[in-house]
């Protein structure tokens, strides 16, 4: 009994590779050659068998081959590569149709691939770093805070990355400017951030938002009269002064005036 007669291979199923997950399919696709037929993979690692050569008048020449064993190597070949193929998105297949040797054809498919998930993992990294370092601002509403934040979670899921349902709602109360600082402490304490969505929690703190915008404008506004009424009464301290100095210079012109009547008189 040879081992594609053999109960375990009459279920194994032929991987066919997601573009997004090269690695995965890279070990499934070795599993199913060693289940299959190991000598496949042998030909896929250490690449074809030369083809039979033969000196004819001291010329060398090659010939289909004859013997037992050239005629197997020759099928192994021929089934490596038309499996790595089949193994393929049908999209995949005719580009890469152009590689006859089956080992050349897997270093190419993982040239095409890998790079896919080196790109992926390079830009996981970049929004990780931007998740870390997210903040919401006083220039904006509540709403754009949490759309931002919304999308960049959702890019990392599609990455394959978890983030933990309190992580989420943590992070979103932590990003929140100053004037929230009041309710984002009492939803921070609270003991059901680990079930309660983003959504929800998002609805409780938009109620706030208008008492929250009020309070942060009236803070603005006295903030801005103190610095108005500082301006103010330094001038009226400048005008002060000025109206002394002309109140002390009238004095002296009165009294001058005063002397000079005295030493003309008899």
């Amino acid at each position: 009994m040879n081992a594609l007669s053999s109960p375990m291979v009459a279920t194994a199923k032929l991987p066919v590779l997601n573009p997004g997950e090269f690695e995965l399919w890279k070990m499934r696709i070795e599993q199913y050659f060693l289940m299959t037929y190991y000598a496949l993979w042998g030909v896929i690692v250490n690449g074809d068998s030369p083809p039979p050569k033969r000196t004819v008048d001291g010329v060398e020449k090659t010939y289909p081959p004859t013997t037992v064993k050239e005629k197997l190597a020759r099928k192994n070949k021929l089934k490596a590569r038309g499996t790595l193929l089949m193994a393929l998105p049908n999209e995949h297949q005719l580009k890469f149709n152009s590689y006859k040797c089956a080992k050349t054809l897997m270093e190419a498919i993982k040239k095409r691939f890998r790079g896919n998930n080196e790109l992926k993992k390079t830009q996981k990294i970049l929004l990780k770093q931007q998740y870390k370092n997210f903040n919401g601002s006083s220039s904006e509403g509540l709403d754009q805070t949490y759309d931002r934040l919304k999308k960049l979670i959702s890019q990392l899921e599609i990455l394959g990355e978890t983030i933990s349902q309190e992580d989420m709602n943590l992070k979103f109360l932590r990003s929140l400017p100053s004037e929230w600082k009041t309710h984002t402490l009492i939803w921070r304490n609270k003991l059901d951030l680990d079930t309660l969505s983003m959504d929800d929690l998002y609805n409780n703190l938009k109620i706030y938002e208008t008492k929250v915008k009020g309070s942060s404008s009236l803070n603005q506004n006295s903030q801005n009269m103190a610095f108005v009424s500082s301006n103010n009464s330094g001038s009226s301290k400048q005008a002060h002064g000025s109206n002394s100095a002309n109140t002390d210079s009238m004095g002296d012109d009165v009294i001058y005036s005063f002397f000079a009547n005295q030493s003309n008189s008899p």
